[in-house]
């Protein structure tokens, strides 16, 4: 019965969304979301995309990471380019000062800043502005909000890589965060996440009402889905 009602969202407030938030705390759910990130692939879903855009431009792909957390994504994305051969320069930008202390001690070769993107405007740098298992922490209208923000500061591409909201999606985020990690606050917002989450088909009307027409959406294992959208 209780999974039936992950047909509709439920926005569920999340433990580290807490602006008092122990910092210890916020550090070991950040190294357990890292590691969670890491076992599932969740670079793995951006990085097909990104790589096909440096051999279209044939120069540095910049790339910015919303909400970054601990930086995991930019670096293993850096991993990835230096062993491709791929030319690219991050950045990730979070709310939280404990997140980008540790971004920027976990991903030297990036750079990182503190930025609330729904209040303000991103930099217009960048040639993609990427985000991961951040959509679903924002209520609908701040979701649009994020989309037409990425949409502006993106050159060339928005990539959003989130949760998708279903029976699978809980049951699955559930095993990875008790097996995978022993952070209480990652226990409860794990599951929470996928309360909150979005499926695909309600992602895609998002974009659309933020302007980023064309938006294309790809399921991805274990939970996730990619939204991907190209400026013309």
């Amino acid at each position: 019965m209780f999974l039936s009602r992950l047909r509709n969202r439920e926005r569920i407030p999340e433990l580290m969304d807490n602006p008092g938030i122990d910092p210890g705390e916020h550090r070991r759910a950040l190294a357990g979301l890292a590691r969670i990130n890491r076992l599932s692939g969740s670079t793995g879903v951006l990085w097909p995309s990104i790589t096909r855009l440096a051999k279209e431009l044939k120069r540095t792909v910049r790339v910015l990471d919303v909400a970054t957390g601990s930086g995991d994504v930019p670096a293993v994305l850096l991993r990835k380019a230096t062993r491709t051969g791929v030319s690219l320069e991050v950045a990730g930008c979070d709310i939280s000062p404990t997140a980008i202390a540790t971004a920027s001690a976990n991903c030297p070769g990036g750079r990182f800043f503190v930025h609330d993107v729904i209040r303000d405007p991103l930099p217009t740098d960048f040639d993609v502005v990427t985000c991961s298992l951040f959509l679903h922490h924002l209520s609908s209208d701040d979701a649009v909000s994020l989309l037409a923000g990425m949409r502006e500061a993106a050159g060339r591409l928005v990539l959003v890589n989130d949760l998708a909201r279903s029976r699978f999606s809980f049951i699955g985020v559930w095993l990875a965060c008790h097996l995978l990690t022993g952070s209480k606050v990652v226990r409860f917002d794990g599951p929470a996440s996928v309360r909150s989450a979005f499926t695909p088909s309600e992602a895609v009307a998002l974009a659309t009402k933020a302007g980023l027409m064309g938006t294309t959406v790809r399921s991805k294992f274990p939970a996730r889905f990619l939204l991907s959208w190209e400026r013309s």
